[in-house]
């Protein structure tokens, strides 16, 4: 694979593979380095991704194999930061901008307390929007485990919201 083609394949899943790091690691700066990272394995590998029938799967098992690497090096310092969500909308008042972005910053930490596994398999498939095949590629997970896994993380997720919600309004 040439530079070329190289460019063409890879670096339109950039932010795709940014994603995915980023939610894994937390931190913007470990997902920008884990990034550099994957693309220069992909580069060196470059005789491996002529062969694949998918190299944007092939990337994202790259980017959750090195995430995962990093994770079990790293000693967890402090729960993952939230950054405000901005609400911009001429629909909503002040007070449903404020419990919207509280919403989701709850729903952020939540997701964040998953299980790595779950937490992988919820990213792919509810934000990055991947079909189950394309996820069984990526994690090498059986199908019926993926859905097992994702049906587990939303379960586990919406549990723990209408718990805070109903302690918040009761």
């Amino acid at each position: 694979m040439d530079l070329q083609t190289f460019k063409q394949k890879v670096l339109p899943v950039k932010d795709k593979l940014f994603r995915l790091a980023k939610t894994m690691l937390r931190h913007h700066e470990e997902a920008e380095d884990a990034l550099q990272e994957v693309f220069l394995k992909l580069w060196t590998n470059q005789h491996k991704l002529d062969a694949c029938n998918s190299v944007e799967a092939f990337a994202m098992t790259v980017t959750k194999n090195l995430c995962l690497d990093k994770l079990k090096v790293k000693t967890p310092k402090h729960l993952a930061d939230v950054t405000a969500m901005e609400l911009e909308s001429s629909y909503t008042t002040p007070q449903q901008s404020y419990e919207l972005s509280n919403s989701a910053e709850v729903m952020r930490r939540l997701v964040d307390q998953l299980p790595e596994q779950q937490k992988l398999i919820l990213h792919l498939r509810d934000v990055e929007g991947y079909s189950f095949e394309e996820i069984e590629q990526i994690t090498q997970l059986p199908l019926n485990t993926i859905r097992v896994t994702l049906s587990r993380a939303r379960k586990l997720v919406r549990e723990r919201f209408l718990k805070i919600e109903k302690y918040e309004m009761g």
